[in-house]
């Protein structure tokens, strides 16, 4: 089913997309080497509950952490841990939802700890090239499999593949609506976007061979091949020619 907004929806849409673009944006200066994924955790609820929000992740399922904190192999669900330090030249992935007023805003970050190599930096510079890509073709009349299909034919050029498990979503009242939108595709197939529709869109970057495995705990998602992964995400919202970036200060 296709969910289009309107304007007071938006608005409310809007409003805690910008405390996801708040809490990812400071939480940047605390990750450092040495420093545990609970502490992470821990001060980015704080931020989102300073803003009038709520995080949507704590309590989903079952899930216990306010954010998905993912390193290095772990491509999704990293359940913060104090016994995760951060240590140089990992990287890790912050996968925000704020509800504030009834709706929410989703955005996830890979950042580089402490001094990363080149690999590391590849991985996080594709992840936010197939979002781009892909971001580029929104706007009214377009098919969900033109948007899936250039994150991975981005992700191929690079040698790289993309989750296939899992993917991106509209958004609104809950933190997954319709439709659903994958890393991968086909032009011209799925739902058509309609302004007003609330989505995420979500690349999920292998940087190898397809696969992923769930780990016991029922949450946290590895590369099966155990290489690095990188994700890149924001909330957006179709507009007249194209769409607009919710999820960025």
């Amino acid at each position: 089913m296709i969910i289009v907004k309107s304007p007071r929806e938006v608005a409310l849409i809007r409003e805690a997309s910008r405390v996801v673009a708040v809490a990812l944006e400071e939480i940047k200066e605390h990750i450092v080497p040495g420093v545990s994924t609970q502490t992470l955790n821990d001060i980015i609820d704080g931020i989102v509950r300073r803003e009038g929000a709520i995080p949507g992740e704590l309590g989903y399922y079952g899930y216990p952490g306010s954010v998905c904190a993912s390193v290095n192999e772990c491509i999704l669900h990293g359940i913060p841990s104090k016994k995760k330090i951060l240590r140089d030249g990992d990287i890790i992935t912050l996968d925000l939802v704020a509800k504030k007023g009834g709706y929410c805003g989703d955005a996830a970050r890979t950042y580089p700890v402490g001094i990363v190599g080149e690999r590391q930096k590849r991985m996080i510079a594709i992840a936010e090239e197939c979002f781009y890509n892909a971001m580029s073709l929104v706007k009214p009349g377009v098919h969900v499999g033109d948007i899936s299909h250039a994150i991975e034919e981005t992700a191929k050029s690079h040698g790289c593949s993309v989750v296939r498990e899992y993917s991106g979503h509209g958004i609104g009242r809950d933190m997954h609506e319709d439709p659903s939108i994958l890393c991968y595709g086909t032009p011209g197939t799925g739902p058509v976007l309609r302004k007003g529709m609330t989505i995420c869109i979500e690349p999920m970057i292998l940087e190898g061979k397809p696969g992923v495995r769930v780990l016991g705990d029922g949450w946290t998602v590895l590369a099966k091949d155990g290489k690095l992964t990188s994700h890149y995400e924001n909330t957006l919202v179709v507009t007249d020619e194209g769409c607009e970036i919710l999820t960025r200060l």
